[in-house]
């Protein structure tokens, strides 16, 4: 019998992919003390805005470099910044069927007034997966006492054993960097997250893939995105041949 568990840095209303990751496990531990990751995904997506991706972004307060996620605050002009992006949404998706039963969704989890960037991404990530009716138990990497372990592949193999489970499962975007042998040694079983080709009607125009949840929300009922939470494969780990060398300070996060 496996104990499936998955991990992720919390993000900001993320795609598809993320939410099913999430749905197929057993257990799901978002990383709030992982290295806050300048211009990645932690706080920024992409909504549709005239048929085209347009990135927006979570301001945050200047802050040095190197301090983890749930050492990051969202900037003081952070609610001014999100009343404009709840108006662009209105604005953009105004033809969207859901877009009466999301928006309310979105304002309220946009306006949840805690300015910690860890514990404001948590309530969302949370939230969303409560409108969708994922019920895999949520748990904080900080909560779990796994510290000061640089080697990333190290702190998952303990986070496994910490929590009881045999099968991790990885984004495929990391299957280049987990080595299947060190975690068959542990005991543990390693295989990576593919989403399905899913596409759905985007006020008719040719469709864009891998945006946020918010445009799946918007385009879709429950109902319908419930029947994609399982359209995935789970993949076995590339050959050792095929992983590339990783620079000894290579900026990569811990969970991809």
């Amino acid at each position: 019998m496996n104990t499936t568990i998955a991990m992720m840095q919390p993000y900001w209303f993320p795609y598809l992919g993320y939410f099913q990751l999430i749905a197929g496990a057993d257990v799901f531990v978002l990383g709030d003390d992982l290295q806050y990751v300048k211009d990645g995904w932690i706080n920024r997506n992409r909504v549709l805005c005239g048929g085209k991706p347009w990135l927006f972004s979570l301001p945050l307060a200047r802050d040095v470099h190197g301090l983890a996620i749930n050492q990051r605050r969202l900037a003081d002009t952070a609610a001014g910044n999100l009343d404009s992006l709840l108006k662009t949404l209105a604005l953009h998706y105004a033809r969207a069927p859901q877009r009466a039963e999301v928006l309310p969704l979105l304002e309220g989890l946009m306006r949840f007034p805690d300015a910690n960037l860890a514990r404001y991404l948590e309530h969302s990530v949370r939230k969303v997966c409560a409108y969708l009716g994922i019920t895999t138990p949520i748990l904080l990497a900080s909560d779990l006492g796994i510290r000061d372990i640089a080697d990333k592949q190290d702190r998952v193999i303990k986070t496994m054993h910490r929590l009881g489970g045999n099968r991790y499962v990885n984004p495929i975007g990391g299957r280049a960097l987990y080595e299947d042998q060190r975690f068959r040694q542990a005991g543990l079983s390693l295989r990576f997250h593919q989403m399905d080709d899913i596409s759905y009607a985007q006020f008719g125009q040719p469709f864009v893939s891998h945006l946020s949840i918010i445009d799946v929300l918007m385009f879709n009922p429950v109902e319908q995105i419930r029947q994609w939470l399982d359209r995935y494969s789970l993949l076995l780990p590339a050959p050792a041949a095929a992983r590339p060398v990783a620079p000894v300070a290579s900026p990569a996060p811990l969970f991809l």
